[in-house]
């Protein structure tokens, strides 16, 4: 069991997982989004590659148009 911490809400999930499986977890998928890994943002093309790890602090930020 590993516990991350996603915009401040602390989450449980039963093994580490990736940034991509993260994303379909959250119901991400498709959006605009960053997301940020202690301090450092993950480029979109190392979402699958990216594993994340108890105790990681996660900001996930959609971008949302309008005017």
């Amino acid at each position: 069991m590993i516990q991350l911490t996603i915009n401040g809400q602390p989450q449980q999930f039963e093994a580490p997982i990736n940034v991509a499986q993260l994303i379909d977890h959250l119901a991400l998928h498709g959006k605009r989004i960053a997301i940020e890994c202690n301090g450092e943002i993950v480029p979109r093309s190392q979402f699958p590659q990216q594993i994340l790890v108890h105790g990681d602090q996660l900001e996930v930020v959609v971008a949302v148009g309008g005017g």
